[in-house]
């Protein structure tokens, strides 16, 4: 299956979560957090203005990339978990 976003909207596969801690221990399901990070698998074309010029995203397939921590719709690919976010609930890129 397939999934290509319409307009504005960004396919994110979340990054998964650390499982141990910098010094060792291992941490419990209950204990961690949901992940805010993650990359970007499509993107659409873009946003349509008024004008009827698209506005092209600018994240790009391969970008990591951070959302907040309750962003976006949440669904499953191919028994992934993957996201559907607009390029303005994006906080930033993750360069390097």
């Amino acid at each position: 299956m397939a999934v290509k976003p319409l307009e504005d909207r960004i396919l994110v596969k979340p990054v998964e979560p650390e499982t141990k801690t910098a010094s060792g221990i291992y941490l419990p399901e209950s204990a961690k957090e949901k992940p805010m990070q993650g990359k970007v698998v499509a993107t659409g074309p873009g946003k349509l203005l008024d004008n009827g010029e698209r506005v092209k995203p600018s994240v790009r397939k391969g970008d990591t990339v951070v959302y907040g921590k309750y962003s976006g719709t949440e669904i499953e690919i191919k028994n992934a978990p993957h996201l559907i976010l607009r390029e303005s609930e994006l906080l930033g890129v993750i360069e390097g």
